[in-house]
């Protein structure tokens, strides 16, 4: 009976490990959402669950301020990804496809923002903006800069990584069937490249969306929704902070699910 025990232990080992990885992870999410349906009673009980409540879900903008940090997140973290998804598969079919000088260099620089500690590019940038003059003017648009800047080699690392995997074959025999350029990277090029661009699109909306560090550094005035929820949590986190999270949470799920399930119909579609 031991060794029959021993012998199913070893099997399923790894399979248990990953399953304790995954409760691991999901524990605080669990939190969230449980929280986010709770109803405290007082500022310094807000992390016990007193009650259910849908009172969350019906006023997630109980606190003005939470929802104006949230928009100014959700407007930066937008447009951080349509700049640095742009800049940054232009960069990645640099890359890839042509050969230039500094190439080599240029790869191992792209690293650097990634390896980089947050706080040595928050201060960086916000050395930056003073030395440029923009002191005063700390706000929005320094928030987006940053934001494009570290966002941008992370584009460059998953989009490259998606064109170096990819066989050229298909463009090749494009072009021998006298599709032009534009045709064969319109219809051809881009269809294969699309998965790693959306990747790379929600890995940089993911990253902006969360940043702390280097928002804190270069915010000025403006409050993100990070940042709220850092400095509500001195006096207090309001309980649709939660209701926003187990949002984000569910879109997420979402995307990745309607993300395979494409990806199925599409294998289907081929065989």
């Amino acid at each position: 009976m031991n060794g029959a025990a021993g012998r199913w232990l070893r099997e399923h080992l790894v399979l248990m490990l990953g399953l304790l990885v995954l409760v691991y992870t999901f524990v605080p999410i669990a939190v969230v959402v449980l929280m986010s349906f709770n109803a405290p009673r007082g500022r310094n009980a807000v992390y016990q669950f007193n009650g259910f409540t849908l009172d969350n879900w019906l006023n997630p903008c109980a606190d003005a301020d939470l929802c104006s940090a949230l928009g100014v997140s959700i407007r930066v973290g937008l447009l951080a990804t349509v700049v640095a998804t742009a800049l940054g598969t232009l960069a990645a079919f640099a890359l890839v496809r042509h050969d230039f000088a500094g190439r080599s260099a240029s790869n191992v620089l792209i690293f650097l923002p990634m390896a980089a500690p947050e706080i040595v590019m928050g201060s960086s940038l916000l050395a930056l903006f003073v030395s440029a003059g923009f002191a005063g003017q700390l706000g929005f648009w320094t928030i987006l800069i940053a934001h494009v800047m570290f966002c941008l080699s992370f584009v460059v690392v998953t989009v490259r990584s998606r064109l170096a995997g990819m066989d050229d074959t298909l463009e090749q025999a494009a072009m021998d069937l006298y599709a032009t350029p534009l045709q064969t990277f319109l219809r051809v090029t881009l269809p294969l490249v699309f998965p790693g661009i959306l990747g790379a699109a929600l890995l940089s909306f993911s990253l902006s969306f969360d940043d702390f560090i280097v928002t804190n550094l270069n915010s000025g005035s403006t409050v993100t929704f990070p940042m709220f929820v850092y400095g509500a949590a001195q006096r207090g986190v309001p309980m649709q902070v939660n209701v926003i999270g187990t949002l984000m949470f569910v879109v997420s799920i979402v995307i990745v699910v309607a993300s395979e399930l494409n990806n199925r119909r599409r294998s289907r579609a081929l065989t």
